[in-house]
């Protein structure tokens, strides 16, 4: 599934790309499975819906990570092999205000649920 436009980067930069994927999917796969597990067995402490939401945005912020993870690798080895400057991604604003959210989420459970 490799892109056949341009030149042929340095391989050392189409495998940085990669280990760059890479730790995004792996920071995804982290928030689904927090997510999983705070759906499971964080105590509700009076509000379930809250907690039930929290697991929900972790879940779902980390399967969008991935999807944009994959853009983000695609759109890169273009513009390496079009000698073109990378493109910048929405990832981290994403994750700093989607992890922002959840723990002002848990914040607002700990506090009301003392």
């Amino acid at each position: 599934m490799g892109e056949t436009v341009g030149e042929e980067p340095d391989y050392r930069f189409t495998l940085a790309n990669e280990r760059t994927f890479l730790a995004w999917v792996r920071t995804a796969l982290a928030l689904v499975a927090g997510g999983v597990a705070v759906w499971q067995y964080l105590p509700d402490m009076g509000l379930p819906a809250l907690r039930s939401g929290i697991g929900i945005a972790l879940v779902v912020l980390g399967t969008v990570l991935a999807v944009l993870s994959h853009h983000r690798w695609r759109v890169t080895q273009r513009a390496m092999r079009s000698g073109e400057p990378l493109p910048a991604g929405p990832q981290v604003p994403l994750v700093a205000i989607g992890v922002s959210v959840v723990a002002i989420a848990v914040l607002i459970l700990v506090i009301v649920g003392r």
